[in-house]
């Protein structure tokens, strides 16, 4: 995940690599749903680069990529490209699961799946990817710990017990061993604790690499 500020950096990266993501975030829930649905895509094709602009701040960027494509701005937005072209865009309340797996399927059949592993030991990697996204300052607070805390709910079964207690430690959880992330957040907001997320972010980050 790369955090995208200014219109040469959209250029630049829409052109890195064949196949490309950028994802236009705001601050209102559509952006968490749409954010945690696109990131559970990619998670999937990791060889997919996923450039990440927050239109608040780096309008000039969203800008760029709607000059460059022609496709009006919208926020959530996602867009893939190929070589450099637009494949497909979805906007808002559109980002769903069902319209990213259909048009993955019609336009980028040819990209490797990797599903969660099952059993043992699974991947770790989203996980170092998403904390790397926020403590980039590619993805907001809010946006990271909606994304987590999903992404969590989703495989948390698939754990070992090291991993589950290590995961489940970064947000004040009321429920131990079970992941309702809207309940989790509403808990850490009224009982924040005494360090910031950023650093409790900073710390599972680091021992992610230990593992």
């Amino acid at each position: 995940m790369f955090a995208i500020t200014t219109p040469e950096e959209a250029d630049a990266f829409i052109d890195s690599k064949p196949i490309t993501a950028i994802f236009k975030a705001g601050t209102c829930h559509k952006t968490m749903q749409g954010w945690g649905n696109v990131e559970k895509m990619l998670r999937e094709r990791p060889e997919i680069p996923v450039g990440i602009i927050k239109v608040v701040e780096h309008r000039p960027a969203s800008n760029r990529v709607a000059e460059r494509t022609g496709i009006v701005h919208h926020s959530p937005q996602i867009i893939l490209f190929r070589n450099g072209q637009p494949l497909f865009e979805l906007n808002n309340w559109e980002i769903t699961l069902e319209n990213l797996e259909a048009l993955f399927q019609q336009h980028l059949p040819d990209v490797k799946v990797e599903p969660a592993q099952e059993g043992g030991r699974s991947n770790l990697e989203p996980y170092k990817r998403l904390l790397d996204a926020y403590l980039s300052g590619a993805i907001s607070e809010q946006q990271f710990a909606w994304a987590y805390l999903n992404m969590f709910r989703e495989d948390a079964s698939l754990r070992s017990q090291e991993e589950f207690e290590l995961l489940n430690s970064l947000f004040g959880n009321p429920d131990e061993h079970h992941i309702h992330p809207m309940t989790i957040l509403q808990f850490e907001q009224a009982n924040p604790q005494a360090t910031p997320l950023f650093e409790r972010a900073q710390h599972l980050r680091a021992r992610l690499d230990t593992l």
